[in-house]
């Protein structure tokens, strides 16, 4: 008999140049052991030259896809990234609420890494605040993103913990504040549970002088790959963390401005 896999779903956008979006999360998945599986929420014209434009599709689409591959999958962990619309954020946040069994990861993108498009409306911003966060396992934004989610100013590794913390009392099981663009000799990523623990998880800030495209997608989707495998989140947090590090010695280079990782 053939292996029986677990799955890992994305609901995230397709970036056509491969970097970033559901096609960095399946390159994750892939690293985490697990079979993935992915939902188009938003197309884009795209490349490791930036982001040109960005094209949401309608959220009964996203949710009938996401439901057929659960209803026939062994789906075991949800990873979103890019929603677009303060539609599609409210009915994906109304789709994991029927599925809170299975734990998901949400990485709340916004803008991409090169280029003036945005990947969600402003105005999804409460929806991301009030809906979304009180179904996501881990949510697991970057500085700036956490900024825009808490309104705090977040300029020490004490600033990230009081934000951490703040995404958890909004309704995240667990969230970690990601330390890259903060300043120091280790980058140290803030994980705050809904039972008050707070950890930090370090490592080597690497040397790098060049954009990198897809990192956060990555991070977040080899934390899926992991929990879908039935790790321990902050088992799955430290392990993405030691992969996410190999990779970033390693990056890509397959033409334009930005890098890739190939986990």
């Amino acid at each position: 008999m053939a292996e029986k896999l677990p799955c890992a779903l994305t609901l995230a956008g397709l970036d056509p140049g491969g970097g970033a979006g559901i096609a960095a999360d399946l390159r994750a998945f892939t690293a985490a052991g697990v079979f993935g599986c992915a939902v188009t929420t938003l197309t884009t014209v795209q490349s490791t030259n930036g982001l040109r434009s960005a094209r949401p599709l309608p959220a009964d689409v996203i949710v009938e896809m996401a439901r057929e591959v659960v209803k026939h999958q062994d789906v075991r962990a949800f990873k979103v990234g890019a929603l677009g619309t303060i539609a599609n954020v409210r009915a994906v946040a109304a789709f994991l609420k029927r599925h809170r069994d299975i734990p998901s990861v949400v990485d709340p993108v916004m803008i991409a890494s090169r280029g003036s498009a945005r990947l969600v409306d402003p105005k999804a911003l409460a929806a991301m605040r009030g809906d979304l966060l009180a179904v996501a396992t881990l949510v697991t934004p970057n500085v700036p993103e956490a900024e825009a989610l808490t309104g705090l100013r977040i300029a020490s590794l004490q600033d990230a913990r009081i934000a951490a913390v703040k995404l958890c009392s909004m309704g995240a099981r667990a969230a970690m504040v990601k330390g890259g663009h903060l300043a120091g000799s280790r980058a140290v990523d803030v994980v705050a549970f809904e039972s008050g623990e707070v950890e930090e998880v370090s490592a080597e800030r690497l040397p790098i002088r060049t954009r990198i495209h897809g990192g956060g997608c990555t991070f977040s989707s080899l934390i899926a790959g992991r929990l879908a495998q039935g790790d321990d989140l902050l088992d799955a947090i430290v392990w993405s963390k030691k992969t996410l590090q190999k990779a970033l010695r390693n990056i890509v280079n397959v033409g334009g401005h930005l890098r890739v990782i190939v986990p």
